[in-house]
């Protein structure tokens, strides 16, 4: 299926491509798949769940390093208004964590796990160690990766619909306002590309691409088994 993140002249598709074999193990996880037909674990989901709302106060803030990073009003402005969208998505994560009959008490008391610190903490190492190019590259598996896992989920014919607790989870990162969200983030690692972007610069955000990747998976491992 073609997406609108496969245009091959695109930076972020580029480095999306130098790690194929990642990407593809990121976005067909067992984890991923278990949503797809409705068979992942119920207490694999919730504590996926409580861990992504810890995940996004990170995120949030990584975002709003971009604003610091940034040397334009343009991409300030493009970067506050991701920091706003991640504090209001929170609230949204919040009632849904309670239609799975969990309270903000429950999901802000539980620890943070080692694979969720080891992802945060590597964007914004990135995003202080080099420019706003590498921050957004870092941040870019999982502001991308989710809507292209969520519109496969929706277009595949395979996908459990009917009966399946997690199709509104699909629905939500397959739906219009996350694409457009994540069509966005290519859009600005492009525009970013055009005054920061050169060959000698390929290899490392390819790395730093490929690790984000890599702490994806890890992070779908960690909701699988259920670890901290």
């Amino acid at each position: 299926m073609t997406t609108p993140f496969d245009n091959p002249d695109t930076l972020y598709c580029k480095m999306k491509t130098a790690c194929a074999d990642d990407w593809y193990s990121y976005c067909h996880h067992e984890f991923v798949q278990g949503i797809a037909d409705g068979s992942l674990p119920l207490e694999s989901f919730k504590h996926y769940l409580q861990q992504d709302y810890l995940f996004l106060i990170h995120f949030s803030r990584a975002y709003a390093l971009a604003v610091y990073k940034a040397d334009n009003l343009e991409d300030m402005r493009v970067a506050s208004g991701s920091v706003a969208g991640i504090l209001s998505e929170m609230n949204l994560h919040l009632e849904y964590c309670a239609e799975w009959g969990m309270t903000e008490q429950d999901v802000v008391s539980q620890p943070e796990a080692r694979a969720n610190m080891a992802y945060t903490r590597y964007v914004l190492e990135r995003g202080m160690a080099g420019d706003i190019l590498d921050l957004q590259t870092a941040l870019s598996p999982c502001s991308v990766g989710y809507a292209e896992i969520g519109l496969r989920l929706i277009s595949d014919p395979a996908t459990q619909k009917e009966g399946n607790p997690y199709w509104k989870w699909i629905q939500t990162y397959g739906g219009d306002e996350f694409v457009q969200g994540a069509i966005k983030q290519v859009e600005a690692i492009e525009k970013l590309a055009a005054s920061r972007f050169s060959e000698g610069r390929m290899e490392s955000l390819c790395r730093t691409f490929r690790e984000a990747t890599r702490l994806e998976i890890g992070f779908w491992d960690m909701g699988l088994n259920r670890t901290f």
